[in-house]
This record gives structure tokens, C-alpha cells and sequence, in this order.
């Protein structure tokens, strides 16, 4: 389990984060949504340790990863796994050679060790035999993969995702989800995502955090959103709605 508590992040004079608290538990997908500006992934950025928090702290099963020092850190940042919202794949490397990426950097495995558990990964999101492709020869939905792929290489407790349907189509959005769906429950792992993409929260959001300026503004599941007075959470989900709608016409 994941804990954040009274988190505050500021920049300058500009207040980012004011005083956020909450829980992220295990085998559930755990959303942060929120406009623009509202500070999602200030957060996400403070919980994997990419920002320091200007107060409060951030706990990892119990462990105050905020108060431990960069080498101290390691052998939690060994269990995450990252899906940046770019993918952010190695242009230079082939699939195969994005996958082991975090083998080679955390552990002694031989190569032959790697090299099946890459196996494994591109198996599990349904990219056999891909492993000699390069970035440049995949379409978006299959980097989106292959991030994942890397992402559990190491076989991590904590999965962040940053904006996972970013530039994808509907279709390749609601495999994405599903996948991430499939392995946050058969791992039994603490999976954050971030996202504005009110069909992720829909689909898969079994617990929701909303945030408006900076603040935690809602928290409960994707059933809940269709039953809260919530003015702030109503006006973006059915901003989000609109806009959708308005897409599809054109």
C-alpha cells in the first residue's frame, strides 16, 4: 500500500499541492483526475520521489520513502514500475533492448535470464516476436506495450502510468486499460494512474482521487461519480463528456 499524507508542493510563489491525503491500496487501479493545472501529476511526480515534497510524506507499506536518503531508496525504486505518458522508449534500442533496460541496471541476471523474461513481458501484452523492432517501426498502441512490458520487468508492487490513452485512438485506449486492468489484479499490484480520460475512470477506476486546485477535492469509485452532488467533479465529467461528444460529430 501506498500512503501520501499532507502533501504540499510548491514552486516559487505558485502552490501546486495543498495538503493532500490518501491511500492507494493493492489489486485495485487508482486513478487521479483532475484539470488542467490541478496538480495530478505534481503528485505522482512527489510519490515515485521525481519531485521532493515541500511537506508531508509519502509512505510505501509503511516505510517513509520522503525521509530516506537517494541510496536508501533504491531498493524501493527496485519494485516500481513506470509507464510515462510518451512511453519514453530508448529511439537507439530495440524492443528487446528497452525491455531488459532495467534488468541490466538492477540486476545480475545473466543474459539468457533477460532475455526470458523480455520474452515473458512482450507475451503478456501480445507483442511476440516484435523484439528486434525499433520505436520508430511501432505504431502508438504499441509503444504504449512496450512501455508496459518494461514497466513490469522487474516484477513491481507499485505501477505508475502517466496519461496512458494520450494520442490514442478509442479502440487502442480500451486495450490499454484493459491490459493494465488484467495485470493491476492478477499481480495483485498498487497501480496509479493518472489520467483525464473520463472512459479510463469509467472503466477500470475502482478508486478515484479528484483534484481541483491543488487540493483533494473528491475520493471514491467510478460508481460513485454517477451519484455525487460534487459541483466541481460534475462540471469536469460532463465537460469531458460534451467535448467528446462534440468530437465525434465533426
Amino acid at each position: 500500500m501506498i500512503e501520501v499524507k499532507d502533501i504540499y508542493k510548491t514552486f516559487g510563489d505558485n502552490h501546486v499541492l495543498r495538503g493532500i491525503s490518501a491511500g492507494f491500496k493493492p489489486g485495485k487501479n487508482n486513478l487521479i483526475i483532475g484539470g488542467s493545472g490541478s496538480g495530478k501529476t505534481t503528485l505522482l511526480k512527489c510519490i515515485v520521489g521525481l519531485h521532493e515534497p515541500t511537506k508531508g510524506d509519502v509512505l510505501y507499506d509503511g516505510h517513509n520513502f520522503t525521509d530516506m536518503h537517494f541510496t536508501e531508496r533504491v531498493h524501493i525504486r527496485k519494485e516500481i514500475g513506470m509507464l510515462f505518458q510518451n512511453s519514453a522508449l530508448f529511439d537507439s534500442m530495440t524492443v528487446e533492448e528497452n525491455i531488459m533496460f532495467p534488468l541490466n541496471l538492477f540486476t545480475d541476471q545473466s543474459k539468457e535470464e533477460k532475455l526470458d523474461r523480455a520474452n515473458f513481458c512482450l507475451k503478456r501484452v501480445n507483442l511476440e516476436g516484435k523484439n528486434k523492432l525499433y520505436p520508430s517501426e511501432l505504431s502508438g498502441g504499441m509503444k504504449k506495450r512496450v512501455g508496459i512490458a518494461r514497466a513490469i520487468s522487474m516484477q513491481p508492487k507499485y505501477l505508475f502510468v502517466d496519461e496512458p490513452n494520450s494520442g490514442l485512438d478509442p479502440l487502442t485506449s480500451i486495450l490499454i486499460d484493459e491490459l493494465i486492468n488484467e495485470l493491476t489484479q492478477e499481480y495483485c499490484i498498487t497501480t496509479v494512474v493518472v489520467t483525464h480520460d473520463m472512459n479510463s475512470v469509467m472503466g477500470i477506476g475502482d478508486h478515484v482521487i479528484f483534484l481541483y486546485n491543488g487540493q483533494k477535492w473528491w475520493e471514491g469509485t467510478n460508481h460513485d461519480i454517477a451519484h455525487t452532488d460534487n459541483k466541481e467533479l460534475n462540471d469536469f465529467v460532463f465537460a469531458s463528456k460534451f467535448m467528446k461528444a462534440a468530437r465525434e460529430k465533426l
